[in-house]
């Protein structure tokens, strides 16, 4: 189909659901590398998520007294010489959710969270969904291709692909990480925060605020690259706790569309 201009675009699908956060157990993760007092290290075995209920489109969280959430189009951070660079492949799903274009072999790709659609739906997809914007949002749709739990993610195959660089996918996080994002489905904002480790197919991060409509956005490195997909909050108000994604090595490897090569650095 035709990209068609945001004013097409009706009132979004679905509900956003509150979920209610779970207190990971402490569990040691490697090396720690900031002090267990204010950020402990939590990792979760993949088998015992297998007793936790289905996710949801969940309230992510804000991590310490203020959302420091950026719209992207005033943002002159430390990733500001990337982020305009990489944010014109963050999309807005259907509303509530958020995700990313990537690179793959077999054609470009949305990457989101597996807990926000569902195989074979039929998402809108937004680009371009901004304050200060530098050009039109655009719309299309696209046929979700794979969908999984366990890794978190799923594919969205489009219709329409504008004309956008597609993000590269990494393994190599970074001391300081950032994510692209549409909380509560607003215009398109950017956070920052501290990696703090990777265990069990998942990557940890701190002081990186995420809220709900966060779900599915891509965990980029200082190189723009995406290292992982935002799926769970689990900080606080208090800047105790992290946030997690599934990493980008987790989804290559449970995905039949994406290969080892699409990885461009581990």
């Amino acid at each position: 189909m035709a990209l068609r201009p945001l004013e097409s675009f009706m009132s979004p699908r679905g509900r956003i659901l509150a979920g209610t956060f779970i207190l990971l157990g402490l569990a040691a993760c490697g090396k720690e590398k900031v002090p267990a007092v204010s950020h402990p290290v939590v990792c979760e075995d993949p088998a015992a998520s297998r007793v936790r209920p289905p996710p949801e489109v969940r309230g992510q969280t804000q991590c310490g007294p203020t959302a420091d959430l950026t719209p992207i189009n005033s943002y002159q951070g430390e990733f500001a010489d990337v982020a305009q660079t990489v944010e014109d492949a963050v999309v807005l799903i259907d509303g509530r959710c958020t995700g990313t274009l990537i690179e793959a072999s077999a054609g470009p790709v949305v990457v989101t969270a597996g807990h926000c659609v569902a195989l074979g739906d039929r998402s809108l997809i937004v680009f371009n969904f901004e304050e200060q914007s530098d050009g039109d949002p655009l719309i299309t749709e696209g046929t979700v291709i794979e969908q999984s739990l366990e890794p978190d993610y799923a594919l969205i195959q489009l219709d329409v692909t504008p004309e956008v660089t597609p993000v590269l996918l990494s393994a190599v996080p970074s001391e300081r990480l950032a994510i692209i994002q549409h909380p509560r489905g607003k215009p398109k904002s950017i956070a920052e925060g501290e990696y703090l480790d990777a265990c069990n197919s998942l990557v940890y991060y701190v002081d990186l605020d995420t809220l709900v409509g966060s779900s599915g956005a891509g965990v980029l490195n200082r190189q723009g690259q995406l290292v992982g997909v935002h799926t769970d909050g689990d900080c606080d108000k208090t800047g105790r706790g992290a946030n997690r994604g599934w990493t980008t090595e987790a989804i290559v490897a449970a995905s039949p569309y994406l290969v080892d090569a699409d990885i461009v650095a581990r």
